[in-house]
């Protein structure tokens, strides 16, 4: 009975100390500025917003945010940007840390990459004065304070946050330990995930186009070089999987549209790859439909037409593919995945044309001049024979 009553008390120990931990995250909002801050920073709207994140803010009516974003700290960075799209990439950043020596640091990157070299210091598209941003440690906790000018007032933004377990040197920022980002309301406060970057649209159109355009339309054209022999089956599987490349490629055009209308997003490069691969997909379409026969005299410039068009829709695909990760800001795993499946492709094609060149040098007539040359040796042969 006593160990019963033990273990009763222990268990109510612990959910009162869990209890105690969740309201103290809780009430972050409760707790007071640091000295230093409360004379510029004081009277700000606050706001958990992630993790242990706490997000105070105030604009006035010159279109003057005044930022404080604070979180536990021990080393490293922290960093809050605001974006016009969503995305990373194209945004502006107010960063802080403590450095080696114990010195405050806070300044403004752009992020223009996700490599370190594409990180900027001092460059960025917000306007603020240096001397208006502030660095503060207390009690495990790291204050950054912060004002922007904007030409108009705040509403819904692009929120991301992140922080870096290393302390940043020469103003080079480490990769991220993690981030979020998100759509903040300045004017009631409200953080809403659903609508910041439409991640789902982003990988339909990435996994539409590569599997469309990056499997399929490369297997349906090794299909109509190196299966000939088994006509008629290699043209109509090489029809089929060329048309169902084509509507699955389609689909994959429609989302893009699709996000694009939502984030705008300026990639002219991705984009005009896109539309001129689209059009030479809608040219082989029609190419089906105006195929002439094969005793045609315009056959041959039909099959110069067709063959071209498609290797060049094939080949702007794969680089526009490529281009598509890389902006689009992929992890590795679609790297990899694409990189194994163009690795795979080229090998196969590799060892098909090998086989087809050797096949065709065994079975190609011999020269005109060997012909000629063994017409003669016949000839003599018959003349000389009694």
């Amino acid at each position: 009975m006593g160990g019963m009553a033990a273990w009763v008390a222990a268990t109510l120990l612990v959910v009162l100390g869990v209890a105690s931990v969740a309201t103290a995250q809780l009430e972050t909002c409760n707790g007071d500025l640091p000295p230093m801050l409360a004379a510029n920073y004081s009277g700000l709207a606050c706001q958990p917003v992630w993790n242990n994140f706490v997000l105070r803010y105030h604009q006035d009516k010159n279109n003057v945010l005044r930022i404080v974003l604070s979180t536990l700290y021990s080393t490293g960075w922290v960093g809050m940007g605001f974006s016009r799209d969503g995305l990373m990439i194209g945004s502006s950043a107010m960063v802080g840390w403590i450095g080696k020596k114990g010195l405050p640091h806070i300044r403004q990157f752009a992020l223009r990459g996700k490599s370190s070299s594409k990180v900027v210091v001092d460059r960025g598209f917000l306007v603020s004065n240096d001397h208006d941003h502030t660095v503060v440690v207390q009690q495990a906790k790291i204050y950054l304070a912060f004002q922007l000018r904007f030409s108009y007032r705040l509403t819904h933004q692009h929120i991301i946050m992140a922080f870096g377990n290393s302390i940043p040197v020469k103003n080079k920022l480490t990769r991220h330990q993690d981030k979020t980002s998100f759509t903040f309301d300045f004017t009631t406060g409200r953080a809403s995930v659903d609508g910041s970057f439409p991640y789902g649209l982003r990988r339909a159109h990435g996994a539409l186009n590569v599997f469309a355009w990056g499997v399929l339309m490369p297997i349906g054209a090794i299909l109509a070089r190196y299966f000939r022999r088994m006509d008629p089956l290699w043209f109509y599987l090489h029809v089929g999987v060329q048309f169902v490349g084509f509507i699955i490629g389609l689909a994959g055009v429609v989302a893009g549209v699709a996000l694009y209308n939502k984030i705008q997003a300026d990639i002219p490069a991705h984009r005009g790859l896109g539309i001129f691969v689209l059009f030479l997909g809608i040219l082989q379409i029609l190419a089906f439909f105006l195929r002439p026969n094969a005793d045609s005299k315009y056959r041959k410039y039909w099959n110069w037409y067709h063959h071209w068009a498609g290797r060049l829709a094939l080949f702007f695909a794969a680089v526009n593919i490529v281009l598509g990760i890389h902006v689009g800001g992929a992890d590795n795993s679609w790297k990899i995945g694409y990189g194994f499946n163009l690795s795979v492709i080229l090998v196969a094609v590799i060892a098909l044309e090998f086989m087809l060149w050797t096949r065709w040098s065994r079975t190609a007539p011999p020269p005109r001049r060997t012909r000629n040359l063994l017409r003669v040796v016949v000839v003599a042969a018959t003349r000389s024979s009694p």
